[in-house]
């Protein structure tokens, strides 16, 4: 776990040093809302500058206001131009909390979601979603909460939730030397950095795959460890369904299209029918 923050203009000037002495790890910053690049953040650019210089990894998030599909999409077109040529360690957000769109239910806020998701995505960039616990529990459905990650906002001792999180907004108070005022506060559960980087995410470069299982042949029962991983159906689909983190096993061992058939259990390999034991086809390049 790492420390974190994430700030706006509304944090003023910020002294980037003083914030990384006091031991805070990354900083999510507000590039801005709505549609109109009228409404970036005036202090996004300085607090990316300032914070990069510091050493603190960063990244971004944007607020919604969006009233339709088409809303959505016009966010993320302006989002992508505010944060273009940047590189972002940390993921980018889609801050998503206005009482408007959750008057309109699951199936509205969840067409938001992925309009805005996917056409940043599309771009190269790791997408999570900024949400409080009751949003995501009334209003964000289970496949939004598959392919994306979890940024939750939970103010208290513990995040108190079911389901998979990759970050945490624990506070609304933090006290944080080189701010004036109080802020948020944040902790990461994943190596965020190391994801992006490897797989050239958030406009960096994709590193030279490591060798896949320590080097060992992808025979079935080899053990596999997966992070954020994308899991096709077949070996020929061309849109990963989901993305999977954790320990799993090779099938059978046998490459198909450059893929292989993983299970969940090194006591279902090689067992039929193959439907109810392979839990889907991860590419070779992306086992770690």
């Amino acid at each position: 776990m790492t420390n974190g923050i994430d700030v706006s203009k509304h944090q003023g000037n910020i002294d980037w040093n003083k914030v990384k002495k006091s031991g805070v790890k990354f900083a999510m910053l507000r590039a801005g809302y709505g549609r109109f690049l009228s409404q970036k953040d005036p202090s996004f650019d300085k607090n990316y500058e300032n914070a990069k210089k510091a050493g603190i990894a960063v990244g971004a998030y944007w607020y919604s206001y969006a009233k339709s599909i088409d809303d959505a999409k016009r966010e993320a077109d302006t989002f992508l131009k505010i944060i273009k040529g940047k590189q972002f360690e940390m993921p980018v957000a889609f801050d998503i909390e206005e009482k408007s769109q959750a008057q309109k239910g699951r199936a509205f806020v969840s067409s938001l979601i992925k309009a805005f998701c996917e056409r940043v995505e599309n771009a190269g960039y790791f997408v999570c979603i900024y949400a409080s616990k009751s949003w995501f529990d009334n209003f964000i459905d289970d496949e939004c909460k598959r392919l994306y990650d979890t940024w939750l906002a939970r103010w208290g001792a513990a995040p108190d939730y079911n389901g998979k999180i990759g970050m945490w907004q624990n506070s609304s108070s933090g006290v944080i030397a080189g701010i004036s005022g109080r802020c948020d506060t944040d902790i990461a559960y994943k190596d965020y950095p190391s994801i992006m980087k490897q797989y050239g995410l958030n406009g960096f470069k994709k590193q030279s795959p490591k060798p896949p299982a320590s080097n060992k042949n992808l025979t079935s029962g080899t053990m596999v460890s997966l992070d954020n991983t994308p899991l096709y159906i077949s070996a020929t689909a061309k849109n990963y369904e989901r993305k999977l983190t954790g320990t799993y096993y090779i099938y059978d061992g046998i490459e198909m299209n450059g893929r292989y058939r993983i299970t969940n259990s090194v006591s279902n390999v090689k067992k039929r029918p193959v439907s109810n034991y392979v839990t889907g086809y991860v590419k070779k390049s992306d086992i770690i």
